[in-house]
This record gives structure tokens, sequence and C-alpha cells, in this order.
């Protein structure tokens, strides 16, 4: 049976647990693991990269361990923190932790599987107009779909107003994974949406396909329209919207300091993918891929390259399930410009350090807590934020 439908148009005290000594190894060397599969890489360092060590001492505290179950992450302009949570709000929380307080009003999520109240983005206006964006997954007639809706947050910060959605990634479908949802403006004020491919085989295809919105790098206004010089304008058969296509689970988007776009996303059995997003670019999924399907089959008779798709910068296998994702420019001098990533099964916050848009080191930090990190957050004061699938806020700073 085809399950798709039609389209449509609370405070803890300050913990400080653990410090890292410089050069202290914090990760086992990626190669020694062992791999799903015994495809070879395109070119040199596409996949396990030597492991790098950073050298500046740095103290990791738990800031609370109130939130839920968070998704996303953002600071608001007075160094506070706006973080949402799955089951459908979001929670004010002050720069030291102690204080979280819910903000109420938001539209009903569907909230099983990997579905909820994903990401949140401040308008760029947020300090005049108050005005945030969110991503969730929108029950609709029997299904669901990821949605981007605006609203108005209240001065007081404990609800929110005029929401309006400005966007739905039809079609919709009665399924609870792969929503994608990662939210991201640009220096000219349009939003990147990342979306899912929705798991299933049934739904795969329709990364592939561009007369729909599932597994899509998407731009638009902050209305919700195609942004114009948006590269399939005009083309038949193209949706206005998209900007990049063959995606698969994009939990990460982040703009690097020359403000080009990079998506992470989940992989099945091996495969997670580091891209870096070039408009009208189809990046595979469907196709080509350096994993395998969870029952150990091969994908597409094992292709790992294919004309007209672009290959990964980099690669995982096996996995790290890569989630949230942020360049650093804070107060760690050897970390900067680093690309770092929340990661679940692989249970730590990777650090990957790149030079002309290659990976040339890795390195895993904070697996000694053993926690499934969803999002970080590059700091407005210079630090590095981490939220937890068991609710935690980690802060990681120069000791």
């Amino acid at each position: 049976m085809n399950k798709l439908l039609l389209p449509i148009l609370l405070a803890s005290a300050t913990t400080i647990f653990s410090c890292q000594g410089k050069g202290k190894p914090s990760e086992p060397s990626a190669k020694e693991e062992k791999a799903n599969t015994d495809y070879k890489p395109a070119f040199a360092g596409q996949t396990r990269i030597k492991a790098v060590k950073t050298e500046t001492p740095y103290r990791v505290e738990i800031l609370t361990k109130d939130l839920g179950k968070p998704w996303g992450i953002v600071n608001l302009p007075d160094g506070k923190f706006l973080i949402t949570e799955k089951s459908g709000f979001m929670n004010v929380v002050s720069s030291d932790g102690k204080q979280v307080s819910k903000i109420g009003g938001f539209p009903k999520v569907d909230s099983k599987g990997q579905g909820g109240m994903l990401d949140v983005a401040l308008d760029p206006d947020f300090k005049t107009n108050n005005i945030i964006y969110f991503c969730y997954s929108e029950p609709y007639e029997g299904g669901n779909h990821t949605a981007v809706a605006k609203g108005k947050l209240s001065a007081d910060m404990k609800s929110i107003s005029e929401v309006k959605v400005i966007f739905r990634a039809t079609p919709t479908y009665d399924g609870d994974k792969h929503y994608g949802s990662r939210l991201v403006f640009d220096k000219d004020e349009n939003l990147f949406v990342s979306t899912g491919e929705r798991s299933d085989k049934e739904t795969r295809v329709y990364a592939q396909k561009t007369d729909n919105y599932l597994g899509k790098i998407l731009k638009i206004t902050r209305d919700g329209k195609a942004v114009a010089g948006n590269p399939f304008i005009g083309k038949g058969g193209y949706k206005p919207e998209i900007y990049a296509f063959g995606i698969r689970s994009p939990q990460g988007l982040a703009l690097d300091e020359k403000g080009q776009l990079w998506d992470i996303e989940m992989g099945p059995r091996g495969g997670d993918e580091i891209n870096l997003i070039q408009p009208g670019k189809n990046y595979g999924w469907g196709d080509v891929t350096y994993g395998i399907e969870y029952s150990g089959e091969k994908i597409n008779n094992g292709t790992t390259q294919k004309a007209g798709t672009e290959q990964p910068v980099y690669y995982w296998d096996p996995v790290v399930s890569p989630s949230g994702v942020t360049f650093y420019t804070g107060n760690i001098e050897e970390w900067k410009n680093n690309l770092f990533i929340a990661c679940l099964s692989g249970q730590h916050i990777n650090r990957i350090v790149m030079k002309d848009n290659k990976v040339v080191g890795e390195e895993r930090l904070l697996l000694d807590q053993k926690e499934r990190f969803r999002d970080v957050l590059n700091s407005s004061d210079g630090n590095l934020y981490g939220i937890t699938d068991s609710g935690k806020l980690y802060k990681i700073s120069k000791k």
C-alpha cells in the first residue's frame, strides 16, 4: 500500500566534570574500526583521515540536565539560548543554564519517531521584530511532512503569536523518519532548508526526482517563496525552491567563513557524508552511496560513483550518525574555522579540520560522556555548546 498522500499548496547547578589536558588523546583511531564494505574511496583523504589532537587545554561543563528532548539551539542577542524541545515547544535557557523557561503557543507537532519540534533560526531582524523561524513535523490527513513556520515571540519570552506556515515539504507521507529540518540564513537573508527523503524505499526515489521537496536542499525567502536566481527557476519538471537534490537524511547544515554551504547527512549502514553544496548539483542518494542497506544488501549494485552526481568531501564507514553542525570562530585558536559535528550513535562531538575544502584531520571529543549529541552551537560568547538527547547542555571553553 502506498502511504503517500496528495501534496498541499527548569534549572540545575553548573557542574565541572571533565578537563582536557594538553595533547591528551580523545579518540581511538578511526582506521582501527571495521568497515561495513570494501568500497574504495574516490580520492585520497575521502575517509579515515588521520586523527588529530587538540593541544589547547579546555574545560567541559554540564550547565543543565533539564532540557527534556532538545533538538536545535541558537543564541538570543542577550546571550541566552533558545532551544527546541521535540515534543512541541521551546525553552529559553539562561547563559549559565540555571533558568529554563518554557515558551508556549506553538502548533501541534507529530513527535513520534524522529519527528517533533526540530530546528530554529532567528529572523535577521530579530532584535527589532522578535520573529523566529522553526521547522517541525506537521501532522496532516493521516500523514505528516516537514513544515517551516515563523512567529513572533512575546516580550517576556513566554509565548509565540502570529504563527504562519511559510513552506511545506510535500508530498505528505505516513512515516516517522528523515525530516531533515535544519535552517540557516545566508548573508542575503534568504533561508536554506534541508529535507530528508523520509527513509522508506518507496520514498527514496523522490530524492532523485525534482518535482517534489523530499531529499533536497531548498532556498526560500523569509516569506517561503523561491529565491530569485535559484538554479532551477523556469526549468520544466523542477520545483523552483530546489537548490540541490539527491539528499538522504540531512540533520546538519552550516555556512563557513567564505559563505559556502555544507551539508552533513546520515547514510544507511556506512556512508555518512560531508558535502559541499553547490547550486543545481545532484548529491547522488538513491543511486550512489558508500553505505549498504541495514539488511546488508548492496544499494544500486554497490555504485559509489556515477556521472552527473557529486562525491562527498568526506564519508564515514562505520557511521557516526551526524546531526547538528557548526563552524567554530571562538576563543580556542587552533579550532578556528574547524567544523564541529554533533554525533548520535558515535556519542561524541566530531572536530573536522579542513584545508582548501578537503578534510585533513579528525578528532572525537567527549567520548567519555557516552552521550548522543544532537546539536552544537558556536556561541556569541566565544565558547562551544552542545545539547544531547538525554536533555543536557554542555559548555566547552578554553581553560
